[in-house]
């Protein structure tokens, strides 16, 4: 079988696979610093999130930072595990 049928769905879009990305060296990271990490806009990020979130690739959470609450992403293992399986398929479809 091809190694492409191991690409994962969510992660063949570019901006959803950079979110992922960003979020695997990291505990967790506010909304505005992968914003900015992966070049987009809010509205577009925000979208991207949600189906992340949706597929239990990405954790979202609200903390409060005095008197307004921020959105913290986490990559979830199950996240963690797509996004290896995906640059694996990556690396043997190149060489």
């Amino acid at each position: 079988m091809h190694p492409r049928t191991a690409l994962d769905k969510e992660l063949t879009a570019p901006l959803r696979l950079s979110i992922a990305a960003a979020l695997a060296s990291v505990d967790e990271a506010e909304f505005a610093a992968v914003r900015d990490a992966v070049e987009t806009n809010d509205a577009e990020l925000s979208r991207q999130v949600s189906r992340l979130e949706d597929a239990g690739y990405v954790a979202v959470s609200k903390k409060k930072a005095g008197r307004y609450a921020r959105t913290w992403l986490t990559l979830t293992q199950h996240g963690h595990d797509k996004l290896s399986a995906h640059v694996s398929a990556l690396r043997q479809i190149t060489g």
